[in-house]
């Protein structure tokens, strides 16, 4: 039982740190959502803007100037808890690998190993949290500001909506803190 749990949280864990990483590198968290007579679709991430011609599907990306430049807050704090978060998740991660029972590190110590998986589970739920947290304060940032130009009918020719990375690191976010809940909660 106990192995399969572990092999079940190492898994979800794996696939959820790839979606937080895929998350921080991609670059549509806000997509346009305006109606289907635009001739091109419009793409912002954390590290550059990118617009796709739909008519002969040539893409142009214009990178953000600098990390270190003025940027809106949305976008500094999702990138430092993103990044945060998958660094975490990355160590989480390695810590689980060599906690698993399956694993010969350490066999002669169970204990030794059991603890191991219960740390990474707590390190998954910190990076898990921190990546919620990212996700959804861009997502809320997008709702708020277009529901402010929505209200003072304010219409700029571009009308932004949730993008895929937005999604995906809600996701990421979520199977790390089931992964945490399984080491944490149920190995034991």
């Amino acid at each position: 039982m106990s192995t399969a749990l572990q092999m079940t949280a190492f898994g979800l864990a794996l696939l959820s740190t790839l979606f937080l990483l895929l998350a921080t590198c991609t670059d549509c968290w806000m997509v346009n959502a305006d109606d289907s007579l635009e001739v091109s679709h419009k793409c912002r991430g954390l590290w550059r803007e990118c617009v796709t011609n739909m008519q002969d599907g040539v893409r142009t990306c214009d990178q953000y100037d600098s990390i270190l430049a003025d940027h809106p807050v949305k976008i500094v704090v999702t990138r430092t808890l993103l990044i945060t978060a998958d660094l975490l998740a990355g160590l989480a991660l390695a810590t689980l690998l060599l906690g698993l029972d399956c694993i010969k590190f350490l066999k002669e110590d169970p204990h030794v190993k059991l603890k191991m998986c219960y740390w990474a589970g707590v390190i998954l739920g910190v990076g898990s949290m921190l990546g919620l947290v990212g996700s959804v304060w861009y997502a809320v940032d997008v709702y708020v500001e277009r529901t402010m130009l929505v209200s003072h009918n304010i219409f700029l020719g571009v009308h932004y909506d949730f993008g895929w990375s937005c999604w995906l690191g809600m996701a990421g976010s979520m199977g790390c803190f089931m992964a945490s809940v399984l080491l944490t909660c149920c190995l034991y």
